[in-house]
């Protein structure tokens, strides 16, 4: 019997575009150029970064045989930009050569962890001394260009993917699709875009605003455009070694709202903007949204308050227990920050109790909305499997009835509800395997590490999320894993970004062949 080895996948196509991808990749380092010059720094990382981008760029796009993209081929492009595009994010980091993102696998592993938004950061010294200001810019500014997504940005500039636009949208945000706001995909990505950037400019404004008139002393304009930049995309990187601690109340309540903006569908707010408010308040996915946010941060509330969320470190307790307000601006930020996967933090969650910690990390498996800058397992995921299983419960009792379920009076079909399983189901699955490998890698290398901070940094680089608990603490950093355990993370943030499906897709037989 014959095997037929024909591929069915033209990647040269799927190459050529990706090399238009990387080489207008080659303007955003122009951010941190001008901040390099303004400070008096050398700009010589960037502009190293911009050739190595225009060449390899240019060279790729030869490669294209077709000037539309297929099915298939969107698979391939999508998966590969999103590999390709930190790889040569990475590069200011090593031409630099500052802390310890000197080292290549650092490098990736910093840069894949601001394109993916997942927060979660190796850098040893968070601070002006052993970093330029040029190049903590370049950390932030990797978040922002990864928060709306890389494709939906090269959909709403590259006149040659408006033809295969959905097809690569759909791709990197899979599950729901993106919503189609306008006739034209290209015209949606702009939309999308322009209120994205319409909210970071907002962000900018409040931030240096409380600075302006006194609120927030330390909050200084570059200050406010970097946090600006990493709230959007709920990526949670800061210029701080203490993150948003560093700041006053009022700056801590400000990012609140913000991150609770991020994590919210951003198509809704179209609607807003267009005149149809009730479109937001009657979403039943925004509402299942902030009821979560509301009964986590209740409930951690009452645990920091009456100080039974807390360790018994003398200098944790203090502060909290009996403060109301303190107590409550702390647990609805770090609800915030986890549930948005943004992963700010707002103090130093080690001092508190393991109760509260555990509650943290089931609310890492939340995540915000669909359609949102938000990663981990989703609100609208969980809101349809919670309706099918009651379903599933009612046709036990009445298995003549036909119950379809609904979405805002939408009904959902059976195989999105199929592909919701899934997802969720290898989600798990790969989270639960990951904390095993985790977990065995530290014991080869003599890292102690404790059951729950193996948990913690399995979801959270599965779930872009950031930071987690003990030794990968809000305070603390990913440095003490192995090079093999970082790499693992960085193949993590990888599919945990595009969702897993997307990119399992592409190393199966059945997608290379017929």
């Amino acid at each position: 019997m014959r095997v037929d080895f024909t591929t069915y996948v033209d990647y040269r196509t799927s190459l050529g575009f990706l090399g238009s991808v990387i080489k207008y990749m080659a303007i955003p380092p122009l951010v941190p150029i001008l901040v390099a010059l303004y400070y008096g720094e050398s700009p010589l990382p960037f502009l190293v970064a911009m050739g190595v981008m225009l060449v390899v760029g240019a060279g790729l796009e030869r490669l294209r045989t077709d000037p539309d993209l297929g099915h298939r081929e969107a698979f391939l492009l999508v998966s590969l930009t999103w590999l390709a595009v930190p790889l040569v994010g990475m590069i200011p980091y090593l031409v630099a050569g500052q802390g310890t993102v000197a080292h290549p696998v650092n490098a990736l592993f910093e840069s894949m962890s601001g394109f993916t938004t997942t927060g979660a950061t190796v850098l040893g010294d968070i601070s002006f001394e052993t970093h330029s200001r040029s190049i903590l810019m370049w950390r932030q500014l990797t978040q922002w260009l990864g928060g709306m997504g890389i494709i939906v940005l090269m959909v709403a500039i590259l006149p040659e993917l408006s033809v295969g636009g959905a097809q690569v949208i759909d791709q990197e945000a899979p599950g729901l699709s993106i919503e189609k706001l306008t006739p034209r995909i290209r015209d949606t990505a702009r939309i999308l875009w322009r209120i994205y950037i319409g909210f970071t400019v907002a962000a900018i404004a409040v931030y240096y605003g409380l600075h302006f008139f006194g609120f927030a002393p330390n909050m200084d304009f570059y200050n406010a455009v970097a946090h600006a930049l990493t709230t959007l995309p709920t990526g949670g990187f800061s210029p701080e070694g203490r993150s948003v601690e560093a700041f006053t109340p009022a700056i801590q309540w400000a990012i609140t709202f913000f991150m609770i903006v991020a994590g919210t569908n951003f198509a809704l707010f179209w609607y807003v903007f267009a005149g149809e408010p009730e479109r937001l308040t009657k979403n039943a996915e925004f509402r299942t949204y902030l009821f979560m946010m509301g009964a986590v941060g209740v409930l951690l509330t009452v645990l920091l308050f009456t100080g039974v969320g807390l360790t018994s470190v003398p200098n944790a307790i203090a502060p909290i227990s009996g403060d109301l307000e303190h107590s409550l601006r702390q647990a609805i930020f770090q609800t915030a920050a986890v549930v948005t996967t943004t992963g700010y933090a707002s103090m130093d969650f080690n001092t508190w109790d393991q109760s509260s910690q555990v509650i943290l990390l089931l609310a890492m498996f939340l995540g915000g909305s669909a359609g949102s800058a938000a990663g981990s397992i989703k609100i609208i995921r969980w809101y349809v499997i919670q309706k099918a299983a009651v379903r599933e419960l009612f046709t036990s009792v009445h298995p003549d009835a036909v119950r379809p379920i609904r979405l805002s009076d939408e009904i959902i079909d059976e195989s999105t509800i199929r592909g919701l399983f899934v997802f969720t189901m290898t989600f798990l699955a790969i989270f639960a395997v990951s904390t095993v490998l985790i977990y065995l890698d530290s014991l080869r290398i003599g890292l102690e590490l404790t059951a729950i901070e193996a948990v913690s940094a399995s979801i959270a680089t599965l779930g872009n999320i950031g930071p987690g608990v003990g030794v990968v603490g809000p305070m603390n950093n990913f440095l003490p894993f192995s090079d093999a355990a970082k790499l693992y993370m960085v193949l993590l943030m990888w599919i945990g970004r595009l969702e897993i499906l997307s990119v399992l897709i592409i190393f199966t037989p059945s997608y290379w062949r017929g």
